[in-house]
């Protein structure tokens, strides 16, 4: 029996958004008949709006996050650090993860691999599949995550391996999730769009009593696409939907526990996009741009579950012990049809390469965070310090065909008779301190180390044992001339060993490690309403692996380094006017080409020297967001924003051959660069009641948001896309 994905939602299924839309219509007339029979008054007064303090959202500023491993303020902590907040993705109507960090300067998108899928982008030129975290708890699983239950997104830049263990010179990124607020808040939420564009959600919270509370959030998503396949007119599809539950319990005290609970499930058609063209070094040249190679047979499944325990014991005032216990499961199954450069598809599937594989992966995390604060010899400490075990269990094995070469047929979760499954699994330990001293007025050291252990068991014949024991640091120097003004200068490193590849070497080559060094200053300003940030970095990487692992070359480069400067602005202007922005620019260079070890031999070979000093792959030279919302009056609110990044280049710089050369010069498959517009009109009639009208692309730019970035194919980003939202609280 061939796989079948959920049909579009029908017209009928639309009837619950169009009624919820409706209903709000009523006050809306109510009001108008109200105006034709009052005198006009000589100035309109906004209605009072009260909310408890703890329980209002951030605006365009986030004034708390955890990524530093403690409950502060982000101009506190001397590194960049950004956050997109609640407030923004609801702005801008953003429904996954990939769409909230288009907020994020210095960032790219990688489209999928030969072996990694999924959520997959570079942070200051460095992959980040490695460091994405959920609430502070590795979540490296290759899936793609939603923000219907996110509080926040953190972005925490520079190496961040004392703190979260071993990672990449790019930074960490940590979703935040939403937990039981303090008082009784319902929420529901439907939208139509174009391209088959539906979606529903629910965020219910419920104060049971003073010590208790539950909130449910909950999300439905089904998405069409402006691309399709000339033959049969199938088109790129999303099909979502996610369940979280979070009960907090002996809240308010000072031994509180939430026990949280997050299923999400997608069927999708998934779209690896347009082939470079050799000639032209540019994707999709010889084709449509909308020729989609998927068929109604291709699919992308993912079930993803997640349940974690946390508890916050607070000793002292100035001591607290924080655990988190965390059970996770991530099995995931897709057959995606790879693009042919002149060749259009067929109604069988015949045209193109086929990426069929299943993934299963599970961890069990146990985490325990002790912060204290004290003075001692006449200054001010303070000290966090910690304990992590982290078991993983990972499974990744193609699927079987049960169609022929020329009419493939895939099936869900059905592995192949044959060949050998990539396997492995690992226990690691880690403990950690830090201590952030004042030694005097306004000036604070930070000095950190973290030491990481890992005992694995793989799949492979060559190296089916790896264990390793490293160490990582961070240190860095504030002055705080007031409290609104942050100065620091910062270093720190992180490593990764082969092992965070779920691949070995015949010969086990050292582990990445790098080193990064920056210097930065942070402002509040607008009484505390409006951040502004400044930063100059620089970073370097040691032993650099290959990110796709299918690849036989598991060292990219030998090193490469990163040097940049960034900008950033978030908040309030005035007390209408709010604004998110960020600016990165970056200098991102192969310093020394790979060495690999041939898997037949063991014969160590070097990549061309030529890629020596060229730019490495998928690092624009700059990136520009921004996002701005002006608030007319107290029912009308307009916004507006722009996403600029310059050309992306995809190449292996592994290899021995040539390199890639245009008329005699120098030039890899490169994603041109481009500006993409959005815009936004918000209408709250009253308390209960909200309109949203979304423009993304607005000029309907035709433009490739991610690229393979060994080389092979670039995937184009949404057309104009129009999205009605109507939000009711009750």
């Amino acid at each position: 029996m061939s796989h079948c994905k959920p049909k579009r939602t029908s017209h009928q299924t639309l009837l619950p958004l169009g009624a919820l839309m409706m209903a709000g219509l009523a006050p809306l007339s109510q009001q108008a008949l109200a105006d034709e029979a009052t005198p006009a008054k000589a100035k309109e007064l906004a209605p009072i709006k009260v909310q408890a303090d703890a329980d209002k959202p951030d605006g365009a500023r986030a004034t708390t996050t955890r990524v530093g491993k403690v409950l502060q303020d982000p101009h506190d902590v001397p590194q960049a650090v950004t956050t997109v907040t609640r407030s923004i993705m609801e702005q801008q109507q953003v429904g996954s993860l990939k769409e909230a960090l288009r907020n994020v300067s210095g960032l790219s998108f990688n489209a999928a691999e030969g072996g990694r899928s999924g959520d997959n982008m570079n942070l200051r030129g460095f992959y980040t599949f490695g460091d994405m975290y959920l609430d502070g708890i590795r979540d490296t699983a290759q899936y793609n995550r939603e923000t219907f239950n996110l509080e926040q997104v953190d972005v925490l830049r520079g190496a961040g391996a004392m703190l979260f263990g071993r990672g990449q010179a790019g930074g960490v990124i940590n979703q935040v999730s939403k937990t039981p607020l303090s008082r009784d808040q319902y929420k529901l939420t439907g939208s139509v769009g174009t391209h088959g564009y539906q979606e529903a959600t629910a965020d219910l919270n419920k104060v049971i009593n003073e010590q208790t509370a539950i909130r449910v959030n909950a999300m439905q998503r089904d998405e069409g696409n402006w691309r399709r396949n000339p033959t049969t007119g199938s088109e790129p599809e999303i099909h979502r939907t996610g369940l979280a539950v979070s009960l907090g319990l002996n809240l308010n005290t000072d031994n509180q526990f939430w026990l949280n609970h997050y299923t999400a499930y997608g069927r999708d058609n998934p779209d690896y996009g347009n082939s470079f063209d050799a000639a032209t070094r540019k994707p999709g040249e010889r084709l449509p741009a909308s020729t989609y190679f998927g068929n109604d047979k291709t699919f992308d499944d993912s079930d993803t579950s997640i349940t974690t325990l946390v508890n916050e014991y607070r000793i002292t005032p100035s001591t607290q012990l924080r655990t988190q216990l965390r059970s996770a499961d991530y099995k995931r199954s897709y057959w995606a049809k790879t693009p042919n450069l002149s060749t259009l598809p067929d109604a069988v599937g015949g045209v193109g390469g086929n990426v069929a594989r299943l993934l299963d992966y599970r961890t069990i995390t146990l985490q325990s965070d002790l912060s204290t604060k004290f003075e001692l010899a006449g200054m001010k400490h303070e000290v966090i310090t910690g304990l992590e075990w982290l078991r993983e269990d990972s499974y990744r094995k193609a699927l079987q065909n049960y169609g022929t070469n020329t009419a493939p047929d895939y099936r869900p979760y059905q592995e192949a008779a044959t060949g050998t499954a990539s396997a492995f699994t690992s226990d690691s330990y880690a403990y950690y301190v830090q201590d952030t001293v004042e030694f005097i007025p306004k000036w604070k050291a930070t000095l950190g180390v973290r030491r990481d252990q890992m005992d694995a068991e793989y799949s492979s014949t060559t190296s089916p044992k790896l264990k390793y024991g490293e160490n990582s640091y961070r240190s860095a120097l504030s002055y705080h001339p007031t409290d609104d003004t942050h100065y620091y200068v910062g270093w720190s490193d992180s490593f990764s060993p082969t092992a965070d590849l779920y691949q070995l070497t015949v010969t086990p080559q050292p582990p990445e490690r790098s080193a990064v060094l920056e210097l930065g200053a942070k402002w509040l300003v607008m009484d505390g309403d409006l951040a502004l940030r400044a930063a100059v970095y620089q970073a370097t990487k040691n032993w650099e692996r290959n990110t796709d692992l299918e690849s036989t070359s598991s060292i990219l480069t030998k090193k490469r380094r990163t040097r940049g400067i960034e900008l950033e602005a978030a908040g309030r202007v005035n007390e209408d006017w709010e604004v998110f922005a960020g600016l990165a620019l970056m200098n991102a260079k192969i310093l020394e080409v790979a060495e690999n070890v041939n898997s037949t031999t063991g014969a160590i070979t070097s990549a061309n020297p030529a890629y020596a000093g060229k730019r490495a792959r998928n690092t624009p030279e700059y990136t520009f967001n921004l996002w701005s919302t002006y608030q007319l009056n107290y029912q009308w609110k307009l916004g507006g924003g722009v996403e600029t990044k310059g050309d992306r280049q995809a190449v292996n710089p592994s290899g021995t051959g040539a390199v890639p050369t245009l008329n005699g010069v120098y030039y890899p498959n490169t994603a041109p660069s481009y500006v993409r517009w959005d815009a936004m009109v918000e209408f709250e009639p009253n308390n209960k009641w909200l309109y949203r009208l979304n423009v993304k692309n607005l000029f309907d730019k035709l433009y490739y948001d991610a690229v393979y970035d060994n080389g092979g194919f670039a995937v184009p980003g949404p057309r104009r896309t129009v999205t009605l939202t109507a939000e009711y609280k009750f």
